[in-house]
């Protein structure tokens, strides 16, 4: 093999390996639309808890809108299925009821920020309520406790 080969070879290995880091890289993401259609709609006013709670007559709808959101917009930092690769919180863990609730209402509305980098953005402001709280029922499905 000639020199020539060998470095367009090693050139082009070089350049998938950068490629594939930035793809797989933590950063900013454009939020997807969630389509919400057959739950209640909540208004503009956050709720403090969760109304698609386990009460909720269309939970089943509330998981599945939620799974699919989660995967479409959360997933890329708090990992696959919830289990966190060390990006961002284990979310399998954040208590199911009130308590996991009024942690989750204040992170998707607040988002997170220390030393001026933003480590959670304010997903209310991407993401209607409906579309969050779905996210919070499919969640609680997941609950693993410590």
């Amino acid at each position: 093999m000639t020199n020539n080969k060998i470095l367009g070879l090693a050139g082009a290995g070089m350049l998938t390996l950068m490629l594939s880091a930035q793809a797989l890289a933590h950063g900013d993401v454009t939020p997807q639309a969630v389509d919400t259609a057959g739950l209640d709609p909540l208004g503009e006013e956050w709720l403090d808890q969760n109304p698609y709670g386990e009460d909720y007559e269309q939970r089943d709808l509330a998981v599945e809108i939620g799974a699919s959101a989660y995967n479409q917009n959360c997933a890329r930092c708090h990992g696959l299925e919830g289990v966190s690769g060390g990006i961002a919180p284990d979310l399998r863990y954040l208590a199911p009821g009130f308590d996991g609730d009024e942690w989750y209402k204040y992170r998707v509305v607040n988002g997170a920020v220390r030393d001026g980098r933003v480590y959670m953005p304010k997903m209310a402001e991407h993401l209607s309520q409906e579309a969050l709280w779905a996210i919070r029922a499919w969640l609680e499905t997941k609950y693993v406790e410590e």
